[in-house]
């Protein structure tokens, strides 16, 4: 089948299209999850576990039932099918189980006439527990045996070592993906016993698969549909509160709705996994990696989630975008009595890079090599084994080009102090301009693209001709990265055909897109639209006879021959094509195979000025050169690169969430828990490397979490070369740079 441009169309790729939801979003009209409504809807609320490990003594909701207002009150026991959840392995209870795992772990949840009566009542609920002494250290979690899953890597020879050798000890906090919208969502029971379901998703598909088996409902009785999301960053992968407020919906025969305050919000969503990590570096006197070692332990926190995949990525990845012959990993994720961690974007690659990133700048200084000629000397290319796994790169992989090109760019001209305004700590009380010190970083990360590891990954679409245009019809989940706009200019560009339209579709209208995650979608439902676009044209064409397709109809030699309303007539024109991507293979018991679809490589320079007396970090600027296949939409790049550098910056010099010793979580709100702002952000330049790769659409690649990859390692290097401090764990926080 031809997928190539067979003419231009306004719109089509490589323009920086308008948003179809944009002009909506800026001007408060579009429709979030928490703007949803039915008439005689109850509210939602939730009683959570206020301590990290225990044992629930009692549980009474008999006050809160007898609250005016108050319609329902459901627990564990009221759970009618499965009663635990998770999309890997559903070891997550639905509602508490008796032992609480974690703080903020779900216990019960009312329905009644409004929040604040659901609000009340919840807090009304008595529980009685029996404390126990939490987990919350993953050394002491894996030796006592708490283990999700271990990856080994044993690759080379055993005995090879190199002549200069460097070791380090690594550690990174807990982030939060902090959506601004929190959880929300509605659902409707159909009269029949089923119930239409809309909730925070990532993949609709998954969470339907779950919540028919938690509900007890037969497949057809769940709808489950795609809601306007206000972010997502890998906080939507996994369940929080569909299956309570579907249950109570069926119970009640009533609608219900629930939204989360930013408390529920950082008690329910998974998070990044916090990290400890011991690396090796051996190289010889020219600086050719020879050798590397690295122990690495993920804390999963209490349920398992997506944490089987996240340490595959980390094992994988540990060594970075470098060729290296000899590599041994030992990679585990272990279960603590913290939050679940999950997806966030990344996904296992910013562990691994904080500290590969790190070896590497140490290794530079202990050979008396500049660091990035240290990474060009071992940049990773095609034809290459990855220094892991030992798969071979077999797509276009510019890691040199890239180094390359973000060391070209221009530095800033400006000195420490020139405005006050832009000094560390602004214009306060902070040390005199004169004693601010500048430094630059550089990292350098790599991110595999798409599911690993044998997974079946396919994404479904439909295309339509209609009287007015065509219709893509997925169920492919916009999070506000600019899908919908990608899929129509691609579209618009196979077909000739300006106006499109992106239907998006409930689980019983159409098959599954995969997860709006692992920078997936443009490639996988992408090409999905592509190809289907492809057969409906092709189609079009047959049956009119014509060999021109555009918004008037079908052409020949320069004549209109058929209308669409005409093709219309005639019957529907709809072509439906399942794409999945090229073939991987599960890791054999060395961690070796080709584990991986596909990968991008990005390289980050960080300039910061740092008040070393007050410990305070200012971002003056950040430049990237990424590869990216094949730029589909400027515009939405770009930004998905900014926002990818703030939230790595985030996590550099800010974001943390932090446990007592207790295990409870002290800061859940935005008063505590940091987050860059607009005041945060520096000047970005971006230079795009396009080397288009064989199987995204038009040869685009994923591209939306590599730029949070490396930029914390670059900022922290950044930080190093200012203040000559060691600084191995991310956030850096003021005292690491006074006292460290």
């Amino acid at each position: 089948m031809s997928v190539e441009t067979r003419r231009r169309v306004r719109g089509g790729i490589g323009e920086s299209v308008l948003r179809p939801d944009g002009i909506p979003k800026v001007c408060g009209t579009f429709e979030y999850l928490e703007d949803l409504h039915a008439d005689g809807m109850l509210w939602a609320a939730t009683r959570r576990a206020d301590v990290a490990r225990g044992r629930i003594l009692r549980l009474d909701v008999d006050g809160a039932l007898a609250m005016p207002g108050v319609y329902d009150v459901i627990t564990f026991a009221d759970i009618p099918g499965r009663p635990y959840q998770g999309q890997i392995v559903p070891d997550q209870p639905v509602l508490c189980d008796g032992e609480i795992r974690h703080w903020g772990e779900a216990i019960a949840v009312v329905a009644a006439d409004d929040p604040e009566t659901a609000r009340l009542a919840a807090e009304a609920i008595l529980v009685d527990i029996e404390e126990l002494k939490p987990i919350t250290d993953v050394e002491q979690a894996l030796e006592a045996g708490e283990v999700y899953r271990h990856f080994p890597v044993r690759r080379g020879d055993p005995e090879a070592r190199g002549e200069v050798a460097v070791e380090g000890f690594y550690e990174v906090g807990t982030q939060d993906q902090a959506p601004l919208g929190t959880e929300a969502g509605l659902a409707i029971p159909d009269g029949a016993g089923g119930v239409d379901l809309w909730g925070p998703s990532q993949w609709t598909h998954v969470d339907h698969e779950q919540l028919v088996a938690c509900l007890g409902l037969t497949p057809d009785r769940l709808r489950v549909h795609i809601s306007g999301l206000g972010g997502a960053f890998g906080s939507r992968e996994d369940l929080t509160l569909q299956t309570h407020i579907a249950l109570l919906a069926l119970r009640t025969r009533r609608p219900v709705k629930q939204h989360y305050d930013r408390t529920d919000s950082f008690a329910a969503h998974v998070k990044r996994h916090a990290a400890r990590m011991w690396y090796r570096h051996e190289a010889d006197r020219d600086g050719n990696l020879v050798r590397v070692e690295a122990r690495m332990i993920l804390d999963g926190g209490a349920y398992q989630m997506t944490s089987q995949a996240v340490i595959a990525n980390a094992a994988t990845f540990a060594v970075g975008p470098y060729r290296c012959p000899n590599t041994f990993v030992d990679a585990y994720v272990v279960r603590t009595n913290h939050p679940p961690a999950g997806a966030m974007r990344g996904f296992g690659t910013n562990q691994a890079c904080f500290a590969a990133e790190s070896q590497m700048d140490r290794l530079a200084a202990a050979l008396g090599m500049d660091p990035l000629d240290l990474r060009l000397r071992n940049a990773l290319a095609p034809g290459d084994p990855l220094a892991t796994t030992g798969q071979v790169i077999t797509e276009p992989l510019p890691t040199a080009e890239v180094i390359r090109s973000v060391a070209a760019l221009p530095l800033p001209d400006d000195e420490p102090g020139d405005d006050p305004l832009r000094l560390p700590g602004g214009t306060g009380l902070t040390t005199p301009p004169d004693r601010v010190v500048r430094g630059v970083g550089y990292a350098v990360g790599i991110k595999n693209l798409a599911f690993s590891e044998g997974f079946d990954d396919y994404a479904e679409a439909r295309v339509t001709l209609t009287a007015d245009g065509a219709e893509i019809h997925t169920a492919a989940i916009e999070v506000g990265q600019g899908m919908v706009t990608v899929l129509i200019q691609i579209a618009r560009t196979v077909l000739g055909i300006e106006n499109v339209t992106v239907v998006f579709d409930d689980t019983s209208r159409i098959g599954s897109a995969g997860s709006s995650s692992a920078s997936r979608q443009t490639q996988m439902a992408g090409g999905a639209v592509q190809r289907a676009a492809a057969a409906a044209r092709e189609a079009a064409l047959r049956l009119a006879g014509g060999d021109e397709l555009d918004d008037d109809g079908v052409w020949r030699d320069g004549r209109l021959v058929m209308t669409l309303a005409e093709l219309a007539e005639r019957g529907p024109i709809s072509e439906w094509v399942r794409f999945r991507h090229p073939e991987t293979e599960e890791p054999d018991e060395h961690g070796q195979g080709r584990l991986h679809a596909d990968f991008s490589v990005a390289a980050h320079r960080a300039v910061v000025d740092v008040d070393p007396e007050l410990g305070l970090v200012r971002v003056v600027r950040i430049d990237i050169a990424q590869d990216v296949g094949r730029v589909l939409n400027p515009v939405q790049l770009r930004g998905q690169i900014e926002g990818g550098i703030a939230q790595g910056m985030g996590w550099a010099i800010m974001e943390e969430l932090v446990f007592r010793d207790d295990g409870t979580v002290a800061n859940p709100t935005f008063t505590d828990y940091l987050l860059p702002t607009i005041l945060d952000m520096p000047p970005v330049e971006a230079v795009l490397i396009e080397e288009p790769g064989t199987w995204g659409p038009f040869g685009a690649k994923g591209m939306a979490e590599l730029p949070t990859v490396s930029v914390t390692p670059a900022v922290v290097a950044a930080i190093r070369d200012a203040t000559g401090k060691a600084l191995s764990r991310v956030p850096v926080r003021p005292e690491d740079i006074v006292f460290g």
